[in-house]
């Protein structure tokens, strides 16, 4: 195939793997902006390229709208501060949204029942784990963010541009796989919240359509801005962190053994329910799905990308927005794990039958076993109100149907960005929508008319296996490609951070894989070894193929075997000067 390049203003394009002589320069030939990224993203086993330019593009081309922005039509104006270069809380403010959308899957239902079954079986013991896996979180929401300030393209867009094609709609599948797991959990945490709120006369399937419903209408909200959208993701935010600090401030946990439990890495007398709760934790926080959510929400503000100094400042504000707002969902988990470490830790099944008796909110069969207390979102909700009242019950659920609302909606948006990014889809954007949530609704709503509300656990945990089987799907691409300079240019990531994003990636997928094998391991038959001994040797070859590229993207060239530019992972650097340059505005230069 004939290798075609973008042509950029006050810029030129060189050679990376070609066969001219070092240093040969060959400029782009002219092409109409839409030809030119025609040409761009065609499929190519050329020679890579790299694009240099010395100076910013005119200020008639730089404010463009990006023809690959997905779903927000509009992009947020970062303000001038001349009196404060260094930090300036105005323009914090204007990059302040995608942070606190992100971090919302960390406070989805599955992450609070992750919280609450952590309390009642290890106490304030695993505070710590939890602390540690928001700090990595957070660093590797890092990587995402960059992504998608110094490229102009998300996660999703990027695979799609850099990875072959059976690979890349492989690695479609198991996102999509992973969201759709995350909207069930997401789903059914809204449908039991509003069960909860209708004292049983919701069935389960009818919340579900609820939620389906009112999901669609909170979608729309950004026809009224942009900022109004990120306003009432922040208003749910606040209902979680008031419902949840309410259920804390009623309870009153021990402040010693708190601090004890977040700054004392150590279990004392725990066991392998409490380790494999551990594990749980760190699987329940890191979401595969929340690095392409992230690495597309930054989009949303106008950074030249031309303009080193720019990006540079994106990037930085990006950083601090992303650590006030895990800091905010890490407190709102830790009101949820000290609540139950407090109230519940050592109790039995037997301790609530006799606490919830007479109680009409509570069924009768809810605690019929012996032994350790066995607790999830919906019997949370009821042990808090047979211990402190009915109050406890009802504001537990307005802070579940506000975390599993806003989990929903987001969760929306990963689906719409990974679709969009991964197949290119030009379609309306209510036929996005439609398609987007009838992929991840559906299998939600025949669980719900089939399943026990009371019996969700095991589902739960079911799903918590799938989205861990899929973290490498997320984690191994950001770090290929926020290390590849020809992509990220000058915020290529260092030394440091390749080793440590490659410490902290192998960590957090050998903490899952244990996850995933305890669970299977613990199913007992036969033929569920069989199974799921042959889907991991598909498995594991998938994930060896993107960590041997994820690798020479890291510097390891000897594992390319001389033959780099058919990997794809130089076919289209020109990504870093992607300046949106449309038709109309090609017209005024």
């Amino acid at each position: 195939m004939t290798k075609k390049h973008l042509s950029q203003p006050n810029c030129e394009m060189v050679n990376v793997t070609s066969s001219k002589e070092p240093g040969s320069t060959e400029k782009a030939p002219t092409m109409t902006p839409g030809k030119e990224r025609e040409a761009l993203y065609e499929d190519s086993s050329g020679d890579g390229v790299s694009t240099i330019c010395n100076t910013t593009l005119p200020s008639h081309l730089s404010d463009s709208t990006d023809e690959f922005t997905t779903y927000f039509d509009q992009k947020i104006p970062v303000p001038e501060d001349e009196k404060h270069p260094w930090f300036s809380f105005r323009k914090l403010w204007a990059f302040t949204g995608p942070g606190f959308l992100m971090s919302i899957a960390y406070l989805d239902p599955g992450n609070i029942e992750s919280d609450l079954q952590s309390g009642a079986i290890a106490g304030f013991k695993l505070l710590w784990v939890l602390l540690l896996a928001t700090i990595i979180g957070l660093l590797l929401q890092r990587l995402a963010a960059r992504l998608g300030v110094v490229t102009g393209l998300h996660l999703a867009e990027v695979c799609n541009r850099q990875y072959p094609k059976v690979p890349r709609i492989i690695l479609w599948l198991m996102v999509e796989l992973a969201i759709v797991g995350s909207d069930m959990q997401e789903v059914i945490g809204s449908a039991i919240a509003i069960h909860l709120l209708s004292v049983g006369i919701i069935p389960l399937w009818g919340g579900v359509l609820i939620t389906i419903a009112d999901t669609f209408m909170f979608l729309f909200l950004d026809k009224y801005g942009l900022r109004k959208l990120e306003a009432f993701f922040g208003f749910l935010i606040t209902i979680m962190a008031l419902t949840f600090g309410y259920e804390y401030f009623r309870v009153g946990p021990d402040q010693g053994q708190l601090l004890k439990g977040m700054f004392m890495p150590y279990c004392e007398g725990c066991g392998v329910p409490q380790l494999e709760q551990a594990v749980g934790i760190v699987g329940a926080v890191i979401m595969p799905h929340n690095m392409y959510l992230h690495s597309a929400l930054v989009k949303s503000r106008q950074v030249n990308r031309a303009n080193k100094k720019e990006v540079s400042e994106a990037n930085k504000y990006f950083f601090i927005e992303s650590c006030i707002a895990l800091f905010i969902s890490f407190i709102i988990n830790v009101f949820v794990v000290s609540v139950f470490a407090q109230a519940f830790f050592g109790k039995t099944n037997k301790d609530l039958q006799e606490m919830c008796a007479n109680k009409t909110f509570a069924p009768p069969t809810l605690f019929q076993s012996n032994g350790t207390l066995d607790v999830d979102i919906y019997k949370g909700g009821v042990v808090l109100g047979c211990s402190f009242g009915p109050a406890a019950l009802y504001i537990w659920a307005i802070g579940i149907l506000a975390a599993g609302q806003s989990s929903t909606m987001t969760g929306t948006y990963s689906g719409q960005f990974v679709m969009e990014g991964f197949l290119n889809l030009k379609w309306s954007r209510f036929a996005r929508v439609v398609l987007t949530r009838s992929i991840a609704i559906t299998p939600t709503l025949l669980v719900a008319i089939f399943q026990d509300v009371e019996r969700l656990t095991g589902m739960n945990d079911f799903l918590n296996v799938l989205m861990s089987l899929q973290l490498p799907f997320a984690l191994i691409p950001v770090l290929t490609f926020t290390s590849l300079r020809p992509v990220m240019n000058d915020f290529a990531n260092g030394l440091a951070w390749k080793i440590a994003g490659g410490i902290l990636i192998l960590i957090i997928c050998a903490i899952n894989m244990y996850f995933v094998v305890s669970y299977v391991t613990g199913l007992g038959q036969t033929l569920y070894y069989v199974i799921a001994s042959l889907l991991s040797i598909v498995y594991l070859a998938f994930v060896a193929y993107l960590t041997w590229l994820c690798l020479i993207a890291l510097g390891a060239s000897f594992l390319a075997c001389g033959r780099t530019y058919h990997l794809g992972l130089t076919g289209h650097p020109e990504l870093f000067l992607l300046n949106n340059i449309d038709a109309d505005q090609a017209s005024i230069k």
